[in-house]
């Protein structure tokens, strides 16, 4: 199944301005749209799919001999940021908490003066009514704003903003979901050498093992097994139907 998936494979300054709905793919959201048809056809929409995790850059090299570079949501994020801010322009935070939002505000504003900055929270709930819905779409219709950033957790932020894209009037519509903690500073992303080494699952599961225990040591588990299977049944199954089929000749008939 992961094959099936078309992730980005380039630099982030070739993203032209044009509307996108931009989302993750890591190990946890792999598990997650196995057992959710709507996640799986939300992420498949996507304009870019980018590569968030070690794991599934590994996986890709096994399955198809790609070789991928991590694009993580806070790579986007700072991207897109470094961007809006030598332009002038506008970013909108659709998420969190108020106090979290304040805060990303209050350093926004210090370290990108030249960009203007937005935010919602949204009431927290499993799932949003259509009145919860349009105060939101509504909030960000008001600013327009050229970068939209989405912190809801997966799936819900994804599905919503798949959901609802037609209706959003922003530019790169981008699902980054813990970024907006980590950007807050209320939860402290691993240190860049754990990053670029591709142990920041690790960091992660050290600073909060109650909270992520069964997402990184189950999951990921899950995640390998499903790779492996994906690799040597799925493609033993595939030899043996094409071989079946090499083997059904034709019947000819003459003409004249």
């Amino acid at each position: 199944m992961l094959r099936t998936f078309e992730l980005y494979n380039g630099p982030l300054n070739e993203l032209d301005s044009s509307k996108k709905l931009i989302n993750t793919l890591n190990a946890h959201s792999f598990n997650t749209l196995k057992k959710d048809n709507f996640f799986r056809e939300a992420l498949q929409a996507s304009d870019m799919l980018l590569p968030d995790g070690i794991s599934v850059v590994l996986a890709m090299r096994l399955l198809k001999g790609i070789k991928l570079r991590k694009i993580a949501g806070a790579d986007l994020f700072h991207y897109e940021m470094k961007r809006l801010n030598n332009i002038n322009g506008k970013c909108f935070f659709l998420g969190s908490t108020e106090h979290n939002l304040k805060l990303i505000t209050e350093r926004a504003k210090k370290e990108y003066p030249g960009l203007q900055v937005y935010s919602y929270s949204p009431p927290f709930k499993p799932t949003f009514n259509e009145e919860d819905s349009k105060a939101m779409i509504d909030a960000v219709n008001n600013v327009e704003p050229d970068v939209l950033f989405v912190g809801m957790t997966a799936p819900k932020q994804e599905k919503w903003s798949y959901q609802h894209f037609q209706y959003l009037k922003a530019g790169h519509i981008c699902c980054i979901g813990a970024v907006f903690d980590f950007y807050a500073g209320t939860i402290k992303r691993a240190p860049e050498w754990m990053i670029y080494s591709g142990l920041e699952w690790l960091y992660r599961l050290l600073s909060e093992p109650r909270r992520m225990w069964k997402r990184y040591l189950i999951g990921n588990s899950l995640f390998v097994i499903e790779i492996l299977k994906e690799k040597f049944i799925s493609s033993k199954t595939d030899k043996v139907t094409i071989k079946k089929e090499s083997t059904e000749i034709p019947s000819s008939s003459s003409v004249n």
